[in-house]
């Protein structure tokens, strides 16, 4: 072999050895620690999009844009948040609003999703805790079924979306808006509002359509559907409105999902009913309807038709609770997820009639998944405290306006008292790492725990500590 023959080949034979070194790390991590191979994807992306933002041809000015508001933007968008520090329709380009909304949606797939994609792509295949913790994230029934749920999830979310998209194009068209134009702004609310992201591609949001339900039902609809989770979706495709064959899961997801919709959008309307500063002057119609818009908002999407600093403190402490509590479990919603919810009221209801077991739906609720709820639910309590002490530290902001955006954040909802904007770069990297916690954190956590049932050999004998 020549020399000139030897340096056409040696490039082919590098770039071999880096996959080769790429893939069995994957493999290595997948295998492991599917949870570490999962946040080390979802960190790349949210680097990758910081990166793309950064670029002087994502902001209308030209110039690079400092690389806390390109970080914030970029995991805002991936963790499908909507919080922002520069206005999406002013500050970017068509680029940089193009690369939120991909962000969006591939944010919207999940961390759980992703990993496992890189997994089958890099690697051609699934380890088998690989495969048990998208079983975990995706409620399969079998380990053979994962590869066909992956596919299912983002066929899914591609055809709802386009549905959603569907609906707008003619209502943009008639308010004037070119083809073109009704496109873009149909599809980026499409996508934004099933994956509960709440980034608008307009500088005054959704505000001119508030009154325009044939604008306002797709967003409601596309953000309630993408809160219930694809286990949940996959369900109802298979079995319809057939109770009977629905899974605990999503009797449990579908109930209280619906119990939080109505008695959000009741208390929201009770409390807002006569505040000229928000509904007050308006017919009793458009009340309703701003009263269960906003109780959809609150659970993730994060579209606002109010402003939020002038609602009453007790509707502001309404949402804060609303917002915290969030949508389904796999879900493209944050929050503690209502399944959560649901275990905690049952496991109290259980203690109050002095049942041994926490039953529903003529099943039993395992004691290990109390353990996750609780964990859960404590972790995200935690999370919020302390990124409020924080922020109150940084900002010297009052208490409601602080805590309101420190849960937005964590719940990934996107509703915001404009706070985001007025924090110096500390302020924005706090709550940057407590909306990548919030969109990761329990998630990661209970199919983590999930699989960490120790066999232990030995058991201590038992004692009860005074609780209450």
């Amino acid at each position: 072999m020549t020399k000139s023959q030897n340096v056409r080949h040696r490039p082919k034979t590098s770039a071999r050895f880096g996959f080769t070194a790429v893939r069995d790390f994957v493999d290595r991590v997948a295998n492991s620690s599917p949870a570490r191979l999962a946040l080390i994807v979802f960190a790349l992306v949210i680097l990758l999009f910081t990166g793309l933002l950064s670029l002087p041809v994502s902001a209308a000015d030209g110039k690079v844009t400092p690389f806390h508001d390109a970080l914030f933007t970029a995991v805002s968008a991936v963790c499908v948040t909507g919080l922002t520090t520069v206005s999406t329709a002013l500050h970017w380009t068509f680029f940089g609003q193009l690369v939120i909304l991909i962000g969006i949606f591939v944010g919207g797939l999940g961390i759980l999703t992703l990993a496992s994609l890189m997994a089958l792509m890099v690697s051609k295949r699934l380890g088998v805790r690989g495969k048990l913790i998208a079983q975990e994230a995706m409620n399969a029934g079998r380990l053979g079924e994962v590869g066909t749920l992956l596919r299912i999830v983002i066929t899914t979310s591609v055809c709802i979306e386009i549905a959603l998209a569907l609906m707008l194009v003619p209502r943009f068209m008639i308010l004037g808006e070119s083809f073109p134009q009704a496109i873009w702004h149909a599809v980026f609310y499409s996508i934004s509002s099933f994956n509960n992201a709440g980034f608008t591609p307009q500088s005054d949001g959704v505000v001119p359509y508030e009154n325009d339900l044939w604008v306002l039902t797709p967003l409601m609809l596309g953000g309630f559907i993408g809160s219930l989770g694809f286990p949940v979706l996959m369900v109802l495709l298979s079995s319809g409105f057939r109770i009977r064959r629905w899974n605990l899961h999503t009797k449990l997801t579908i109930q209280v999902s619906l119990i939080l919709l109505v008695s959000g959008a009741f208390l929201w309307g009770f409390m807002e009913w006569s505040n000229p500063a928000t509904i007050g002057s308006m017919g009793v119609g458009d009340k309703v309807t701003h009263a269960l818009f906003a109780s959809v908002m609150s659970r993730s999407l994060g579209f606002n038709l109010v402003d939020m600093n002038q609602m009453n403190s007790s509707t502001m402490l309404l949402t804060d609770a609303l917002m915290f509590a969030g949508g389904g479990s796999a879900s493209t919603a944050g929050g503690i997820k209502v399944t959560t919810l649901a275990v905690m009221f049952l496991a109290i209801m259980a203690e109050a009639r002095g049942d041994n077991d926490v039953k529903i739906y003529g099943r039993t609720i395992p004691q290990g998944i109390l353990r996750v709820a609780i964990s859960v639910i404590m972790m995200g309590a935690t999370l919020v405290m302390v990124a409020t002490g924080a922020l109150l530290a940084i900002s010297g902001q009052s208490l409601d306006r602080v805590l309101f955006e420190a849960i937005s954040a964590f719940a990934t909802v996107g509703l915001s008292t404009g706070l985001s904007s007025q924090l110096p770069p500390a302020g924005v990297y706090v709550l940057s790492v407590l909306m990548f916690a919030g969109r990761i954190g329990s998630i990661t956590l209970a199919a983590a725990l999930a699989l960490r049932q120790r066999r232990q050999l030995f058991h201590y004998p038992e004692e009860r500590p005074i609780i209450g």
